[in-house]
């Protein structure tokens, strides 16, 4: 057995991860997940909200980040659609409106054809300027958002009537894939606002460590890349899940099948590599 496990090739390794990503896809595996507090807070926190409040929706990704952004986004917008809120969608990065296009088109049009635009919720586009747009609209959101992105007059869209700045919204709900994203909307826009305006954020797991230091005081809750994708989407189940659920309501928790089971992998292949290093360091091989 020693001598087996010491030259094992390389190739049966590669082919064990392979079948153990493959065949949680191939079956359609979904584990159970449990929510964090982090995550519950966050989900809590927009469950709180009452029909007609408003939170501000920005869409701060690319595609580059979409395998673990997307489900998340996805999920914050059928849940405040459930709660019947306002929503305002914006993006600081050039690609966003691309993502909020989809979010009207793929969860708004098909699952609530009662919303109205202009009246439910309204797309006011992307902005450049970064942190810049963010202090902004902190104090004059019609100064950097005079029209929505179709054109018409803020004047003219009736949801916006007493909105004047980020004051005016109950909950900032973020999707960062990095700068500008959730550590500025911290730093410029509840900063500025901290008994006035919550923040939920959803970001990629290598910027979460970056963000948790801001929970509970800045921010009331953080979705950490596909892990916490899965969690807020097993909540909006748990709670508004009804039969034949779409598969893009379960992307998240259809993702972490296949990265649960290659976990558990790695973790038995560095237990195995060990194991054979202390048996050769007995042999006197090592």
């Amino acid at each position: 057995m020693y001598e087996f496990l010491r030259d094992l090739d390389r190739r049966v390794i590669f082919s064990l991860m392979a079948v153990a990503v493959a065949v949680p896809i191939l079956l359609q595996i979904t584990p159970p997940e449990k929510a964090t507090p982090i995550v519950r807070d966050a989900f809590e926190t927009i469950e709180a909200l009452e029909e007609g409040d408003k939170v501000y929706m920005a869409f701060d990704f690319d595609p580059a980040s979409a395998g673990e952004l997307q489900p998340m986004a996805t999920a914050f917008v059928r849940h405040a659609s459930e709660k019947k809120l306002k929503i305002y969608f914006t993006a600081l990065w050039p690609v966003g409106p691309q993502f909020i296009k989809n979010a009207e088109r793929d969860v708004i049009k098909r699952d609530f054809p009662n919303m109205v635009y202009g009246e439910d919720y309204v797309d006011l586009g992307f902005k450049t300027g970064n942190e810049g747009v963010i202090k902004l609209v902190a104090n004059d959101l019609r100064a950097q958002y005079p029209q929505d992105a179709r054109g018409t007059p803020i004047d003219d869209i009736p949801m916006m009537e007493g909105v004047g700045s980020i004051r005016d919204f109950e909950v900032i709900m973020n999707v960062s894939a990095g700068y500008p994203g959730t550590k500025e909307w911290v730093q410029y826009a509840v900063a500025s606002a901290p008994d006035d305006v919550k923040l939920v954020a959803g970001c990629t797991g290598v910027q979460a460590p970056l963000l948790y230091p801001y929970y509970p005081q800045q921010m009331s809750g953080l979705l950490a890349a596909i892990k916490g994708a899965a969690e807020y989407e097993s909540l909006v189940l748990g709670k508004y899940g009804r039969e034949n659920e779409p598969g893009m309501y379960q992307e998240g928790l259809r993702r972490m099948a296949p990265q649960l089971s290659g976990h558990i992998l790695m973790v038995g292949l560095i237990f195995v590599g060990n194991l054979v290093y202390f048996m050769a360091r007995k042999r006197g091989e090592a």
